[in-house]
């Protein structure tokens, strides 16, 4: 199949349908959801990651990694896009999802929001697995979102040689990237099911195509195959048309996913709330004071409740004394403010004030929805987010913080209860987010 890359027009169709192994051809999509975890800040590329026993124990090709191995995660794509490492492949799946099974599934999910029809992972190294199985177009139309999706990851695909932390791996096609003018990638993949299978992107001037071709006899001739592809692609595409980028996966049209919430282990699951302190039969009843965020207003209501007489007590206010002719309260304000403010105990025969100053209603909470490259995209996802989740977020404070990695985006000024419900929220719209708490005391 071979397709004008800047616009999606197929200039060339066989068999594009026909559902076969895929081989080395998944790591295609492993990559993308490690792009995407770490522009969502789901992930870091400096984060280190253990090698499992199950990563370490996959066949080659791989990068020899043992299990207990700490490794940091841009080496692992490094190797998984260079090498088509198998061992590395499955660590990524494994450091973002928790499991094979689990990525397998993200993958799946990506794949039907991004149109892919005829396509089912089972795995993220491409392996042969029954069931296993994509086409030639469903691949192509992966290759192309690879491409304008994260075009500042796209250089790994025709980098002869990298740098993956514990060795320098070689590039699986390095004939074809030397061979062809404007080969600039994307991957290749081979099994003995599969044949010699290879996803293949050019660019002459301001033309580029893709072209797929999958069951190839050897890499001489699936090679010699795909540069013929790509001289038809370049004969038939117009030297000048408009560039149309692929849309984003829409996760909202998967089927089953819409309106599921992902829970993060780092959102906060249960909010409690403070219990009342017990009191005995022989001491007076307690004036609860709960869940205030401002310390005034409670201090003003402790100091009108308990009174004896109701219908003939005057308020008194903050700090002033009470007129002679007025019942005077029975907690006397020097006594509240020195409770509320010190937290020291009052005396037995003072009724016993109980404050409680909730740091859940306190809005010193907030919430991260992902780190990114630069401040601009993060203050762009800022505003979009702030746009689909206006209930919980107005009145929030958008504020992009730099850090080592990128730019965080946060939503600050909220309260506990509404920073969590909030990222409940987003999560079943599939954005990604976690709970900031108040800097420690």
């Amino acid at each position: 199949m071979v397709i004008d890359a800047r616009t999606g027009e197929v200039l060339h169709a066989e068999n594009a349908d026909t559902r076969l192994h895929p081989a080395s051809l998944t790591k295609m999509m492993t990559l993308y959801i490690a792009f995407e975890a770490v522009q969502r800040g789901e992930i870091g590329l400096d984060d280190v990651v253990t090698i499992s026993r199950n990563a370490a124990a996959e066949p080659p090709s791989k990068l020899g990694l043992r299990p207990g191995q700490k490794i940091k995660l841009r080496y692992l794509i490094r190797a998984a896009a260079v090498r088509s490492a198998n061992d590395a492949a499955t660590a990524i799946g494994e450091a973002i999802s928790g499991s094979e099974e689990a990525f397998a599934a993200r993958m799946n999910r990506t794949a039907k929001a991004m149109g892919m029809t005829r396509t089912t992972f089972k795995n993220m190294h491409g392996l042969t697995q029954d069931g296993h199985l994509s086409t030639a177009r469903d691949m192509t139309v992966l290759g192309r979102h690879v491409l304008y999706d994260f075009p500042q990851y796209y250089n790994l695909f025709s980098r002869r040689t990298a740098d993956a932390g514990v060795a320098t791996v070689s590039h699986t096609n390095s004939r074809l990237l030397s061979s062809y003018r404007g080969a600039d990638g994307i991957k290749t993949g081979y099994t003995r099911a599969a044949g010699f299978n290879l996803v293949a992107s050019a660019e002459r001037g301001n033309q580029r195509v893709i072209a797929t071709v999958f069951g190839g006899r050897s890499t001489a001739s699936r090679n010699a195959r795909v540069a013929e592809l790509l001289d038809l692609g370049f004969q038939r595409a117009p030297t000048q048309v408009a560039l149309r980028r692929p849309t984003p996966p829409d996760y909202q049209s998967v089927p089953g996913t819409a309106g599921k919430t992902i829970r993060l282990v780092t959102a906060v699951r249960e909010s409690l709330r403070p219990q009342m302190r017990p009191v005995s039969a022989e001491q007076p009843q307690p004036v609860i004071v709960a869940m205030k965020d401002d310390i005034e207003q409670a201090l003003q209501e402790a100091q009108t409740v308990q009174a004896p007489a109701p219908e003939t007590l005057q308020t008194v206010a903050m700090g002033a004394a009470a007129p002679s002719a007025s019942i005077t309260p029975r907690i006397r304000p020097a006594e509240i403010t020195q409770e509320v403010v010190a937290a020291a105990a009052v005396p037995e025969a003072t009724p016993e004030v109980v404050t409680r100053l909730s740091t859940s209603g306190g809005r010193h909470w907030g919430i991260n929805v992902g780190r990114f490259p630069n401040r601009h995209l993060a203050e762009k996802t800022l505003l979009q987010t702030a746009l689909v989740e206006m209930d919980t977020l107005d009145g929030s404070l958008r504020k992009v913080v730099k850090r080592s990695g990128g730019f965080d985006a946060n939503f600050l000024g909220m309260t506990r209860d509404t920073a969590d419900l909030a990222c409940r929220r987003l999560q079943a719209r599939q954005v990604t987010c976690f709970m900031v708490g108040p800097p420690p005391s």
